[in-house]
């Protein structure tokens, strides 16, 4: 497992933070990682980065299903605690954390996105994503959507809350 730090950044964490988080850390409950990853049917062949990763669950239970795990998090102290959960989880050879902002990674190695942020900020994330992904891979959303010109592919209940899932497009055609 390994936690990378901003590319470029210097000086203590609070300095090395680029901005001030859009939103604050609310983890996903379990069975709400798990419809995700079951909704994207994440297996041993899946890069699975999930965008805010908190304190790494998504990407921790995606690597426990044989997949390698990205985690992209703006926060210092949660990158770190990550890392701990994922070296308790044993899984630390199959996930890393990136301390940075998500609409400046790279997550051109994804086939699988995970979100919990809010549809303003899925919006935000949509162009990159379209730009940056391959045709077929896969994005899931925690009750978040990607805005109302783009319908999801798959939607779900888990509890009260909703799950979404899209495919990206094949570049020739319109994309949403």
């Amino acid at each position: 497992m390994l936690i990378e730090g901003a590319a470029g950044a210097a000086g203590p964490p609070a300095q090395r933070m680029a901005r001030t988080p859009d939103i604050h850390f609310v983890p996903s409950p379990i069975e709400v990682v798990r419809a995700m990853l079951d909704a994207a049917e994440v297996g041993p062949g899946d890069v699975v980065y999930d965008l805010g990763s908190g304190d790494g669950r998504i990407v921790i239970a995606a690597a426990q299903r044989g997949a390698r795990g990205v985690g992209i998090e703006l926060d210092p102290k949660l990158a770190k605690q990550a890392g701990r959960n994922a070296q308790k989880a044993g899984v630390s050879d199959r996930v890393r954390f990136i301390e940075a902002d998500i609409f400046k990674t790279d997550v051109s190695e994804a086939t699988v996105v995970t979100l919990y942020l809010l549809t303003s900020l899925n919006q935000r994330l949509r162009p990159k994503l379209l730009r940056e992904l391959q045709p077929g891979a896969r994005i899931v959303s925690h009750r978040f959507r990607m805005g109302d010109d783009w319908a999801p592919d798959r939607e779900l209940k888990v509890g009260a809350t909703d799950v979404f899932l899209w495919h990206v497009p094949e570049r020739a055609g319109v994309r949403p």
